[in-house]
């Protein structure tokens, strides 16, 4: 499987994919600083089977990327999930409503992240 990891924090990019390594589900695990970035590398690279989203970042916050990913329709296999330190109910709401599959507070402990992910991919 294939996973990209959305994140404008280098050291929370390289704590999620540690958490997704240990999970040993993941063949590829792709990361992008913004929005931007992770819907370039997905148009580059082709779909992935899951990504990892936060919120606030520069250039493309990831509620917008993922407006954006659920309005390609050869992207409507991609698991996605939040993991950011968002918390506002609204906004959680809007996140679930134009189609993240999960959500994910930080801080987080690695057993959270691990469980959201195998509940989204049914693993």
């Amino acid at each position: 499987m294939k996973a990209l990891v959305v994140d404008d924090s280098k050291s929370m990019r390289n704590i999620v994919k540690g958490g997704l390594k240990k999970l040993g589900a993941f063949d590829v695990i792709e990361e992008a600083e913004n929005g931007q970035e992770a819907l370039d590398i997905l148009k580059e690279k082709g779909p992935v089977d899951l990504v990892l989203l936060d919120w606030y970042m520069p250039v493309m916050e990831g509620y917008d990327c993922l407006v954006k990913i659920r309005e390609n329709p050869e992207w409507s296999d991609v698991k996605v999930m939040m993991v950011t330190t968002e918390n506002q109910q609204e906004n959680v709401i809007r996140a679930v409503m134009a189609g993240a599959n999960e959500y994910l507070m930080k801080p987080f402990t690695p057993e959270m992240l691990e469980e959201k992910v195998r509940m989204v991919l049914g693993l």
